[in-house]
């Protein structure tokens, strides 16, 4: 195993070596060391990658790498659950401090139906056949560096199993609280929803910080809807603003399947989510759904692969992004079309708010398809506010703020009111509402 000495792995190959296997399942050290092997052949990715072209992330490649370590949690941790709009929601709740569970801050009740709701180091400790079958199987490792360095040096993060026919009736709560002091410490969340047929769950993955060390947070999300299930994730990156967010997820679904995985991206130097979900059953329904607020110098970026594997299913993605500043905003959104895959349905949507003439929104909406009956539809849309819609409010009586303000909530809410959950939706409403309301500029005043 050799890394790439021009991509700055060196320090991250080397932590492989020193990271104790501890109580981990024997199958687990073979993926991991695949794992790490991706990693240094791949190396970080260059602009000169296709599928990096618009997102720079030699920043990331030069920070001075330390895997994050467990401590001891304090009052600035409750502090930020606390004040966190996320603590309003009902249900379970798992908390992880650096990427390692804290039993302090979770809220767990007793679960039945055979429900498993816990940290994945412990499911791993004393159960893991369940998870063998699954873990790694979706977020591939090629062509995804930063998949195959999560899946070598992950700690811990969250498992998820509802069995069949059992419904799960409020939302499942992740919630990463980073504490780093230091830049370059690096938090490595792994989590794996398993929701077998005809049952019904909600995650909620949110990503916090106690202060504004850049460091970087490396996520990987699996999930498999089985047949008939129906599945919600929703996700919330609202990391520190020097901080670094990179996440993958990726899920494979079965027949009659419906499943809304949605993004919002508030936080972070840069960030990216790579999402890919492999529609594997019939006649099954995948909505990706994301919102992207950026200011200052930020970049969030969104990658989606939409794989239509078999007949008679729809995908719809809608992506709005509200860019202030000389911030940026990236989509790049890809439908595949399998030869069987006929009576497709897919729609991809972009959408775009530039409050500055200095920010700069790429959109790259990709159709492949190698079936002749499908219904496929793709469109993009980079702008500024509409001078009518402002001038038809002012008419009845607003004014130039107030008119402003009620345009940018609805172009978010067009995203939010997507979310089914309704306490999430709820919360979610209030966050962006509230981040609006906090930043005058970004409401044009």
């Amino acid at each position: 195993m050799t890394s790439n000495a021009n991509n700055g792995t060196e320090s991250l190959v080397a932590a492989f070596s020193k990271v104790p296997s501890g109580t981990q399942p024997k199958w687990l050290a073979p993926v991991r060391l695949a794992g790490i092997t991706s990693f240094a052949a791949q190396g970080f990715p260059k602009l000169t990658d296709e599928d990096w072209r618009f997102t720079n992330v030699a920043p990331i490649a030069k920070l001075n790498f330390q895997l994050a370590s467990q401590v001891a949690v304090n009052g600035a941790e409750s502090k930020v659950l606390t004040e966190s709009v996320f603590a309003q929601l009902p249900g379970q709740r798992l908390v992880f401090v650096n990427g390692f569970f804290s039993a302090k801050l979770s809220s767990l009740q007793p679960v039945a139906g055979g429900v498993r709701i816990e940290s994945l180091a412990a499911a791993l400790a004393k159960d893991s056949g369940l998870i063998e079958k699954h873990l790694g199987k979706y977020a591939h490792t090629a062509n995804n560096a930063f998949a195959a360095l999560n899946q070598a040096l992950f700690a811990d993060g969250a498992f998820i199993f509802v069995p069949k026919g059992i419904t799960v009736a409020e939302p499942v709560q992740l919630i990463y609280i980073s504490s780093a002091k230091q830049s370059g410490e690096t938090i490595l969340p792994r989590n794996l929803v398993i929701a077998e047929a005809n049952s019904k769950v909600t995650v909620v993955e949110s990503y916090l910080s106690t202060g504004n060390a850049a460091y970087f947070t490396n996520a990987v999300t699996e999930i498999v809807a089985g047949d008939s299930a129906f599945v919600e994730h929703v996700k919330v990156q609202d990391e520190a603003v020097s901080a670094y967010h990179i996440a993958t997820i990726a899920g494979e679904f079965g027949r009659t399947s419906n499943v809304n995985v949605h993004s919002f991206a508030l936080g972070a130097k840069i960030s990216r989510n790579n999402i890919r979900t492999k529609l594997a059953g019939e006649g099954l329904e995948c909505v990706l759904n994301g919102l992207y607020l950026t200011k200052d110098e930020q970049l969030a970026d969104h990658h989606m692969i939409v794989e239509h594997a078999q007949p008679h299913c729809a995908s719809h993605e809608y992506f709005n992004g509200i860019l202030d500043d000389k911030s940026k905003g990236v989509f790049h959104g890809r439908i595949y079309v399998h030869p069987v895959a006929q009576k497709t349905d897919a729609k991809q949507t972009n959408k775009n708010l530039l409050l500055s003439d200095d920010a700069t929104a790429d959109t790259k909406p990709q159709l492949e398809i190698y079936a002749d009956d499908v219904k496929c539809t793709h469109g993009a849309t980079i702008g500024q506010l509409n001078h009518e819609s402002i001038f038809y409010l002012r008419s009845r009586g607003m004014s130039l703020d107030t008119a402003k303000q009620m345009l940018i909530h609805a172009f978010a809410g067009e995203i939010i009111e997507r979310i089914k959950c309704e306490p999430a939706r709820a919360v979610i409403d209030k966050l962006v509402w509230d981040r609006l309301e906090a930043n005058p500029h970004l409401l044009g005043k």
